[in-house]
């Protein structure tokens, strides 16, 4: 866990983190050499940036390693809008592997925004099989935009491409337990929940399970209640 001292500043990201990323990269190229990675791929943008060289593109050219830049949001850059023909062409990617270019102003083709497998993401998040959002594609460093495309629709069991998907869930939970804060709470058995109704019984147990005291008190005032209602209940 490292402790960030730049500031943020939108289109600097590189600045900021690069540093730590290639430090990490460096760290596993002495000590596990033969698990140094063919492609890095950075959750962020390559050429898809104000200056035409975003964080992947950094992290690339430091490294000598193939790159790839991968967000879930649009850069608005070179004229590039999230406006309604945006939106359009979005809806249009019906199937995972469905993509088109992202063309700037200036004429050039910045990334490429492709569908994920969508079966993939409804069996994740179950009502999402009509989802259209994208994710966003661009070179990095090493690597054609078509490639960079297959390469990332190749590794995406969910919207998120595996890589950064672990990578994101592993850093949240060493974080969570370095910092000692409690992790999600379990959810509770169906079998635990009391019933809400009017316990049928003395104890409200079944023969053979057990109870604490306080519990059977509680069961055995609520039986009490439940009894003097329906007295009065006869009794109009």
């Amino acid at each position: 866990m490292v402790s960030l001292t730049a500031p943020y500043v939108s289109g600097f990201l590189a600045f900021r983190e690069v540093p730590f990323l290639l430090e990490l990269v460096r760290q596993l190229q002495e000590k596990e050499p033969d698990l140094m990675p063919q492609v890095l791929l950075v959750d962020g943008n390559g050429v898809l940036h104000h200056r035409g060289f975003g964080m992947a593109c950094h992290l690339g050219v430091l490294t000598d390693l193939p790159c790839i830049g991968v967000a879930k949001k649009l850069l608005q850059v070179d004229g590039l809008e999230n406006n309604a023909l945006h939106k359009e062409k979005i809806r249009l990617l019906r199937a995972g592997g469905d993509s088109f270019p992202l063309l700037g102003g200036s004429g050039t083709v910045l990334g490429m925004p492709t569908g994920v497998p969508l079966p993939s993401l409804s069996q994740a998040l179950k009502s999402h099989n009509r989802s259209t959002r994208p994710l966003y594609v661009s070179v990095g460093h090493k690597m054609s935009l078509e490639a960079a495309v297959r390469l990332i629709c190749c590794c995406c069991k969910s919207r998120i491409p595996e890589p950064v998907r672990k990578a994101d869930f592993c850093s949240r939970e060493h974080i969570r337990k370095a910092l000692g804060h409690p992790g999600p709470p379990a959810p509770r058995s169906l079998k635990a929940q009391r019933p809400k109704a009017c316990p049928r019984g003395d104890s409200g147990e079944s023969a053979g399970s057990a109870s604490s005291p306080h519990r059977q008190a509680d069961r055995t005032a609520s039986w009490g209640r439940c009894s003097a209602a329906q007295r009065q209940l006869r009794q109009r």
